[in-house]
């Protein structure tokens, strides 16, 4: 079994035990998805935007109300988590959830304009350096890059107990980030009085960026 295959399937395992009370119990935790949101609507207005592990649908939920005429896709490598999520969007028409890891391009027919990652990458471990890869390569010349996220913690027995709920926090994301796309927004945030930093980050695809 690759690392990556190990990966996913310690996702696929977390995520079931999860799926019904994450809504619930991460809310204290996953700072600026919203503000996030806001931030791309006042630099883009994507027609075709994928979200990378969308989880229960709460950021396509926002999406879809912040634009009403673009066409979303949801995707996780959690069957459980989409569960959640289609209960959550039935209403919402222009949504559509995929069942599938994102260690490769999608190679669609229309690329997206905007590829959104909502505290996923630092949960892609291995794995997270090939999801922007495919990212780069899904996204229409000029499209945006949007990611909210872990960035770090000065606690070490706080990034210990994060490691053990599989989250990466070591600042790892935001220079990778900045050599992919340009930023429009590029911002720092304190929680919890500093216990730890996340990141909110929106960019113009860059296309000779690499890894």
């Amino acid at each position: 079994m690759t690392a990556l295959l190990e990966q996913s399937t310690r996702m696929e395992r977390y995520y079931r035990l999860h799926a019904k009370i994450y809504d619930a119990t991460r809310w204290s935790f996953l700072f600026g998805r919203r503000a996030l949101i806001e931030r791309v609507a006042a630099v883009s207005q994507p027609q075709r935007l994928l979200e990378v592990g969308c989880g229960t649908g709460q950021n396509l939920l926002h999406l879809a109300r912040a634009f009403p005429q673009a066409h979303l896709i949801g995707l996780d490598i959690s069957g459980d988590m989409l569960d959640q999520a289609r209960r959550k969007l039935r209403p919402v028409r222009q949504v559509e959830l995929v069942l599938q890891s994102y260690t490769r391009p999608l190679r669609l027919s229309r690329p997206f304009d905007l590829i959104l990652f909502s505290y996923s990458l630092t949960m892609f471990n291995p794995g997270w350096q090939q999801a922007l890869a495919a990212a780069l390569e899904d996204m229409a010349p000029g499209g945006h890059l949007a990611v909210v996220d872990f960035h770090d913690s000065p606690v070490a027995s706080f990034r210990r107990w994060m490691g053990l709920n599989h989250v990466r926090m070591e600042g790892q994301l935001l220079p990778v980030l900045r050599r992919l796309a340009h930023p429009d927004v590029l911002e720092l945030r304190q929680a919890y009085g500093g216990l730890w930093r996340y990141l909110l980050f929106v960019g113009q695809k860059q296309n000779e960026g690499e890894l």
